[in-house]
């Protein structure tokens, strides 16, 4: 588990996704917590008790495309439209997905149902020359990538 939006980027997931030609490590890691911070307040925003969902794509370069909710669900449970979602980054010519979701119960790990999601959703997405870059879980005080974790 990554405790902080900075930690996340200096542990090289999204850091590396973001390398760009020309640019330093301080200025990846700087577009990587932006990502981050806004992701996090989307999927934290009220109602803190229920799951929400939000993505942002990104073009080959890892460069930001645009971004959408993509549910509300219940206090333990979101129901991930696979069709609405890879609908969007079809949408905004994706080559790439940022999956971020809220887990109200405080607890900063995937569930198994986050993990068989996660799986299903790279097999559909990669179908449609389209990369899961990352699929992130925020609570409160922290985050955790299913990428740094190994689950991706």
């Amino acid at each position: 588990m990554l405790e902080s939006s900075q930690r996340l980027a200096g542990a090289g997931t999204l850091t590396h996704a973001f390398a760009r030609k020309g640019e330093g490590k301080a200025a990846q890691e700087q577009y990587a917590a932006a990502m981050i911070g806004y992701l996090r307040r989307s999927v934290l925003a009220p109602p803190l008790t229920r799951e929400r969902g939000h993505a942002i794509f990104v073009d080959r370069a890892c460069v930001w495309l645009g971004d959408a909710a993509c549910g509300m669900g219940s206090a333990d449970r979101l129901q991930l439209r696979m069709r609405l979602l890879l609908g969007e980054a079809l949408r905004f010519d994706a080559a790439g997905i940022i999956l971020a979701h809220s887990h109200p119960s405080g607890i900063c790990r995937p569930s198994h149902g986050d993990i068989t999601a996660t799986h299903q959703l790279v097999v559909v997405a990669q179908a449609l020359d389209i990369t899961l870059v990352d699929h992130l879980i925020f609570t409160s005080d922290a985050v955790y990538s299913m990428r740094a974790g190994g689950l991706l």
